[in-house]
């Protein structure tokens, strides 16, 4: 994974509700920046279904992705892949 990448999708984000479109399947994604910019939240549901994708990011340098009961690899492939 390229770190750099999943980082630069992340602040991409658009903070808030937003519905984004993620292998094939339509979420609702919600995006908070917490304590000041220090913390990225991100919670996803999916429309219609029953899948979540949640993690936070602290964004200090060496910060490392917390997701919330599943696996980086899920958290990171969501951000990576999930598209407006």
């Amino acid at each position: 994974m390229n770190e750099t990448e999943f980082y630069t999708r992340l602040l991409a984000l658009p903070n808030d509700a937003n519905e984004v479109i993620y292998k094939h399947k339509r979420y609702l994604l919600r995006k908070e920046t917490l304590l000041e910019g220090r913390v990225i939240k991100v919670y996803a549901e999916e429309l219609g279904g029953n899948d979540i994708v949640s993690g936070n990011y602290p964004t200090m340098k060496g910060g490392m992705l917390k997701p919330c009961e599943m696996s980086d690899e899920k958290v990171i492939d969501f951000i990576l892949y999930a598209r407006p």
